[in-house]
């Protein structure tokens, strides 16, 4: 289990976008990066795994940046007297982060076959890259950085879902001798493969991409979406009162 307390550190650690500049500026920060460096998204199922693992929690924390992602934690971060900025999830942040790059040395690793090759046909035809490296989802995790220390790709993509392709991550930055971007992915590569189709966009302005979701996948996600929204609401109380101890302990040290 986590404490709230660390929780709280966790979503104080999101990198808050508000404009497109902002946007911009990230993109190309990412493009320069000079060692291993992880690109990681938290909604609220991350949330939710974090509080109930310290080896999720840590392996979130140990990204070098951490986005929003989804209106569950706009919500939360409101409650919390947090301004949440712009939506950056990553289904639409990781399309427009691998079309703006330029021309590098892709690996992509998760999902499964036939849609890993039918990701690879959307790849080769939206953005510049070279495909250096496609590995199913399901090897152990040394599979992975075996195959990216032959390989020396400069973007590393995974798509295994959470939290193991956060755990894989935090095993290639630390393992990694070569500058390389190391996306956590989720479904990514399964909306490029039209695996799944993306919500209407009336359906996503109004924050209710996940519903259209979870009548593609009842089976998956009911229990994330449902369940995990009743233990979520649950959990922003507990944090709202870890806000408001430490702010609290902060007036005391000031005065």
């Amino acid at each position: 289990m986590t404490n709230p307390r660390e929780v709280l550190t966790l979503i104080d650690n999101i990198r808050l976008i508000h404009s497109d500049e902002q946007r911009r500026d990230l993109i190309r920060s990412l493009e320069k990066v000079d060692r291993p460096t992880i690109l990681s998204f938290v909604n609220v199922h991350a949330v939710n795994l974090c509080w109930s693992s310290a080896t999720v929690y840590d392996a979130f924390r140990a990204s070098d940046v951490v986005l929003r992602d989804g209106i569950g934690l706009s919500v939360a971060m409101k409650a919390l007297g947090i301004q949440p900025g712009l939506n950056m999830n990553g289904t639409d942040f990781i399309p427009l982060l691998l079309q703006t790059l330029p021309k590098r040395r892709l690996a992509v690793y998760g999902t499964a076959t036939p849609w890993l090759e039918r990701a690879r046909i959307h790849l080769e035809n939206t953005t510049p890259h070279i495909i250096a490296d496609m590995l199913h989802g399901f090897h152990p995790a040394e599979r992975y950085l075996e195959s990216a220390r032959r390989h020396r790709p400069d973007v590393i993509v995974l798509a295994m879902g959470m939290p193991r392709q956060e755990e894989v991550a935090v095993l290639l930055r630390q393992s990694l001798d070569h500058p390389v971007l190391i996306v956590n992915g989720g479904a990514i590569v399964d909306f490029m493969a039209r695996r799944f189709d993306r919500a209407p966009a009336v359906l996503q302005r109004l924050g209710l991409e996940w519903a259209y979701r979870m009548a593609q996948e009842p089976r998956r996600l009911y229990r994330r979406y449902v369940h995990g929204g009743f233990r979520f609401a649950r959990n922003l109380m507990l944090l709202r009162r870890a806000a408001s101890a430490r702010s609290t302990g902060a007036q005391a040290q000031g005065v």
